[in-house]
């Protein structure tokens, strides 16, 4: 199981001081919570992509790099890269670099955003989210498999003779998961190329997800990748802690009553119970998040957002620390009881490179033993 976190990049106003951090502070503050990730021993930091206020994560490969060069071991990854208005070429070059400078530690969130005028921004319209999705993928895909690429399509110009630079480290594309909320055809495209699927899994009720993640497992044992509790999943998840279940109650509140997306809604009491967020002591924490197995089967990746409405970068480390000490051992030890020796562990650049060429191998064995039954 790889356990990490993901920011989406918000810029909140702290309602216990009233100050609202700079871009400047954010953008550092997500350098510094990213070093703090591989510091404690978790495995991913992902970060948002956005091109409106109130975020700052326009550019997540150019930070991702930047991160890169700071630490050793982390995956660095993206929650979402917006496959509907970047233009698949940019997406294909960028992800090769981020690969060969990370020695291969990328992966990435492909998904549509919540953000409905980004689309007139890049030139798009929104009815066309699911067609973009979908064929823009495609040529993604093409333009990372093949070296030389003649394609035509809805929505772009057409490329002849075209070879993306630089090429996949080691021959071999980083991997994606689609990401979605709600919408059944993007668990399809992820079931469909044996890609991972990501659930956000913080705002709905777990019945939500449930459906999505079900009919990606079910689609992903159709098109003959695996049995559906092979697929790879990955999910979200939200937490607050303090040793003690009331204090961190009564210092998270403010920032729950305030929050721009959950803020002047649902009590938090209300919030807790019926969502993933864990507000509480760090045993509470572990029994939440073991019920994430229960609810959706066994899965390869377990991400956390934990910067998000004002909370000061202090506060995000101080959690970040105490997760490292009472719960990533706990999570590690549990996960790893309860996994079937069938179900694959998360793919990382390294297993991918020895799989191609496990494949390598075979397939002239096996073209050859069809020519001695011949």
């Amino acid at each position: 199981m790889q356990i990490g976190v993901f920011s989406v990049s918000d810029i909140t106003t702290d309602p216990t001081t009233g100050r609202t951090p700079t871009e400047n502070e954010r953008i550092k503050a997500s350098v510094a919570i990213a070093k703090k990730v591989e510091e404690i021993g978790m495995d991913v930091y992902a970060l948002g992509e956005h091109h409106n206020r109130p975020f700052f994560s326009s550019s997540p490969t150019t930070t991702l790099a930047y991160i890169a060069a700071q630490t050793e071991r982390i995956t660095l990854s993206t929650a979402t890269t917006l496959i509907t208005t970047n233009d698949p070429v940019k997406i294909a070059e960028d992800f090769a670099m981020l690969q060969h400078l990370s020695d291969g530690r990328v992966d990435l969130v492909l998904g549509r955003g919540n953000t409905a005028p980004v689309y007139p921004w890049f030139g798009k319209n929104i009815q066309d989210g699911v067609e973009l999705a979908i064929e823009n993928y495609s040529l993604l895909r093409k333009l990372w498999d093949e070296d030389t690429v003649n394609w035509s399509g809805k929505f772009r110009t057409p490329l002849q003779n075209f070879t993306s630079t630089p090429r996949p480290l080691d021959g071999v594309a980083p991997f994606v998961w689609h990401g979605s909320i709600r919408t059944p055809q993007i668990a399809e495209v992820a079931a469909y190329f044996g890609d991972g699927f990501f659930a956000n899994n913080i705002f709905w009720p777990k019945e939500h997800y449930q459906q999505l993640i079900g009919l990606y497992r079910e689609r992903y044992e159709h098109y003959g990748h695996g049995k559906a509790d092979q697929a790879i999943v990955g999910l979200g998840g939200q937490f607050f802690m303090r040793k003690n279940s009331q204090d961190a109650v009564k210092e998270f509140r403010p920032y729950f009553d305030n929050a721009p997306v959950y803020g002047h809604g649902p009590s938090l009491e209300d919030f807790t119970s019926q969502t993933p967020l864990t507000v509480g002591s760090p045993q509470e924490v572990i029994e939440k998040t073991l019920t994430f197995r229960e609810a959706f089967g066994d899965y390869q990746r377990q991400l956390f957002l934990i910067d998000h409405a004002g909370l000061p970068l202090k506060t995000v480390l101080e959690q970040l620390d105490l997760f490292g000490e009472e719960v990533l051992p706990v999570l590690r030890k549990e996960y790893a009881a309860m996994k079937p020796a069938h179900v694959p562990d998360a793919p990382t650049h390294a297993s991918r490179v020895a799989a191609a060429l496990a494949e390598k191998v075979t397939e002239p064995a096996t073209a050859g033993a069809a020519g001695q039954d011949a």
